[in-house]
Parts: C-alpha cells; sequence; structure tokens
C-alpha cells in the first residue's frame, strides 16, 4: 500500500495526536479490533485520510474522532486540535467515571451488609 502526503498509517496518526502513548499499543489496539474507521474495523497498516470518522475504545470509553488533518510526526498536546476534531459525547466519559465511584463503592466478598456507619458514611460521600 502507498502512502500518500495526505494519508498516514492509523496506528501512527492515533500515536501522533496523543490518542495512544506508544505506537506499539495503537497496534495492539487495531490488531485487537478497537478501532474502526467509518465504521469498517481496520488493520493498523490502513491509511487514514481527512475527513473519516475514527472511533477507538478504550476500556468503557468509544471515542469518535474526526480527521483534520494529518501531523507529520508526533504533536503537542496544545496542537491536537489542528489534527482532529473530538466527537465523543460526554456521556461516553461519564461512563468512565461511574464506574471508577462503584469500584470505590465496592464491597469485599464476604464482608456481608454495610453497617448502618457505612450506609451513612456512603449516603454523606454519594449526598
Amino acid at each position: 500500500m502507498v502512502i500518500s502526503p495526505e494519508t498516514e498509517r492509523i496506528d501512527k496518526w492515533l500515536w501522533a495526536v496523543r490518542i495512544f502513548k506508544t505506537r506499539s499499543l495503537a497496534t495492539d489496539s487495531c490488531r485487537a479490533g478497537s478501532v474502526t474507521v467509518n465504521g469498517q474495523p481496520v488493520k493498523s497498516s490502513r491509511g487514514v485520510r481527512p475527513g473519516e470518522i475514527v472511533v477507538v475504545r478504550q476500556g468503557l470509553v468509544h471515542r469518535t474522532l474526526k480527521v483534520r488533518a494529518v501531523p507529520p510526526a508526533r504533536v503537542g498536546a496544545r496542537l491536537v486540535a489542528t489534527y482532529c476534531e473530538e466527537q465523543t459525547p460526554p456521556a461516553e466519559f461519564e461512563k468512565a467515571r461511574r464506574q471508577r465511584v462503584q469500584q470505590f463503592l465496592a464491597r469485599a466478598k464476604g464482608s456481608g451488609r454495610p453497617t448502618k456507619r457505612d450506609r451513612r458514611l456512603i449516603d454523606r460521600l454519594l449526598g
């Protein structure tokens, strides 16, 4: 596959716009089927072009990004908005926040029901 200047490998683009910390993590995510472009699962070598919609599953969150341009190299955090447009609904990020709270409230197996004191502490935390 010949990659022209206006296209870039999807794994390299995801790394360059700071969706993944390393390029190998981006490649592994593509291999696992967690990355789709325009609704189709992609291999890490597929070229990405401006105007395409990329969906990346990171844990519980499905991040939706619109490709604006292809960066020449990894860009700083301030420049990321130049190369991609975040279209993820706020409800997706809320899922991750709720999961963190649920893990915090989870009780060890076999510890029984919360006591009255435990329940008051939980109510105070959530109220």
